[in-house]
């Protein structure tokens, strides 16, 4: 084994984040590149053995020079589509020029990259997978040989393809469909692809090569749907197609009943349009697996969703944005005049004791208090375009910087003292919750729940004094529920309190 790293490009990423374990387990050294080094140290995988952490961003040619230095070959699983939204075209068509450059550059060996399966026939391909197909050609037309994976639909928990299927199945008993849940497809299991990906690096003759890649099955969307119905005990599923129901119109019901949002959903309808087969299977000669088939694929995913053993998710993939207030310190900024709630109780407890209900807030667990006033919230947030509460959290108990956590995402951990949630949810500015609990002496600690909030107009100013009322109602609740929840006792509070931000308040400087 060479002692050359192999740089991840992506690496919390879907399929990245669960590509460096199987580069680790193989013997290989890996340098993992994402935007933010508090995110990618969350990661399970982020103190092991030969694993090297790098902050970097495709987007800036000199960070990705820099990691690509040293390095012999390189995964390239960068994909725009979640962080750009509609500007993902153009995002990844530069972001793939500079990987060519950076490549070059550094003198890697090669690159692997991981595309998009379809062809056109009654109908040119979509946006989405025109962009897969001119990243990979931008790539080939490097001076560094790139090798070029195209994946048809992945299955495997916490995938976007999956999630999708899985909502539909579940929630809806009838649906009407558009014309493309009749397009042939060849779905291909996660742990198939990383064992492609990771096969590539020991072939010499997948350099510069392209292949496709898919499962052992041909089959229909609406094929795919019967058999998630069989695989999760649940009676079969009435599907009527509509002629008239568009991908876009597809994409807003998608938004409706999953926690897969309109922009994310666009594009993968839009690519059910086009058929998904593979023309060719010389792979499966050079890098010889048992390709699972769709059932054998869902039921692993079904079962891994069960034991809470979901390694990586789409949800968790993105670039972590903390607004720069939360940095400043004062309760009076520059950009506008920072609004607090701040709610405390001392408990008698450990700060782990503590701790222990605050890292599984949200998700299946709930809030402890109002359950059905956020649900409510999340509802209202889902008709008007937001992430809502369906996303829920990857692991009902394990928290990381930069996962989804229902509409919030995490932007701190300072375990078992500190927990940041930044909103995603729609609203006229920009807000925080942050939670902290601080050791007083005699057995004791202070549990402060904390929102800030920064308006935008005054349509910001009048949603936080129209909430102000149910924030103080809801902290009160959580306060007394969270040690509740442990069984113990409250010596005093729960209290209203003024936050002295300079001294507490305000984010480390090393959440970009």
């Amino acid at each position: 084994m060479r002692s050359e790293p192999i740089l991840v490009t992506g690496a919390t990423g879907y399929v990245g984040g669960r590509l460096i374990p199987a580069l680790l387990e193989a013997g290989y050294r890996v340098r993992a590149m994402g935007r933010s080094l508090d995110k990618l140290g969350c990661r399970p995988w982020a103190r092991l053995e030969k694993i090297e952490l790098v902050q970097g961003d495709v987007l800036d040619r000199g960070s990705l020079e820099a990691a690509c230095r040293g390095c012999r070959a390189g995964y390239y699983l960068v994909h725009s589509m979640i962080a750009q939204k509609e500007k993902y075209v153009e995002a990844d068509r530069q972001a793939a020029r500079n990987m060519v450059d950076a490549a070059a550059s550094a003198g890697l060996e090669r690159i692997i990259y991981l595309g998009g399966l379809a062809e056109a026939r009654d109908a040119p391909l979509s946006r989405h997978l025109q962009s897969r197909l001119e990243v990979a050609n931008i790539l080939q037309s490097g001076p560094v040989p790139t090798t070029d994976l195209r994946a048809p639909m992945i299955l495997g928990s916490g995938s976007a393809s999956f999630e999708i299927l899985r909502y539909l199945v579940e929630h809806l008993p009838v649906m009407t469909t558009p014309r493309w849940v009749f397009s042939p497809n060849q779905p291909i299991a996660i742990r198939n692809v990383l064992n492609y990906l990771v096969g590539c690096l020991e072939h010499d003759e997948t350099i510069g090569k392209a292949f496709d890649i898919g499962g052992p099955d041909v089959l229909t969307y609406r094929r795919l749907l019967d058999i998630y119905a069989e695989e999760a005990h649940l009676p079969k599923r009435w599907v009527i197609p509509v002629p008239v129901l568009t991908p876009t119109l597809s994409a807003y019901w998608i938004h409706l009943i999953s926690p897969v949002p309109a922009s994310i959903a666009l594009p993968l309808t839009e690519g059910l349009t086009s058929a998904a087969v593979c023309k060719e299977d010389r792979i499966q000669a050079i890098i010889p697996q048992k390709l699972l088939s769709c059932r054998e694929a869902i039921h692993l995913a079904l079962d891994r969703l069960k034991q809470a053993r979901v390694d990586t998710c789409w949800a968790d993939a993105g670039q972590l944005f903390t607004p720069e207030w939360a940095h400043c310190g004062d309760a009076e900024w520059a950009g506008g005049t920072i609004m607090n709630c701040g709610y405390r109780a001392r408990i008698r407890a450990t700060a782990d004791e503590v701790w222990a209900p605050i890292s599984k807030i949200g998700g299946q667990t709930g809030w402890y208090f109002g359950n059905l006033l956020w649900r409510l919230r999340g509802i209202l947030d889902r008709a008007v375009g937001g992430v809502g509460l369906r996303r829920g959290r990857r692991h009902p108990s394990e928290i990381g910087v930069g996962d989804a956590l229902d509409f919030w995402r995490v932007a701190t951990i300072k375990a078992p003292h500190r927990l940041v949630l930044v909103a995603e949810m729609k609203t006229p500015g920009e807000a925080l919750l942050d939670f902290q609990i601080t050791p007083s002496g005699a057995g004791q600690v202070e549990l402060q729940m904390l929102s800030r909030f920064l308006p935008r107009g005054l349509a910001g100013i009048l949603y936080w004094y129209g909430l102000y009322p149910f924030h103080q109602w809801i902290f009160f609740g959580m306060l007394k529920s969270i040690a509740r929840s442990i069984g113990k006792p409250i010596v005093s509070g729960p209290e209203r309190f003024t936050p002295k931000l300079h001294t507490s308040c305000a984010l480390p400087r090393n959440i970009p």
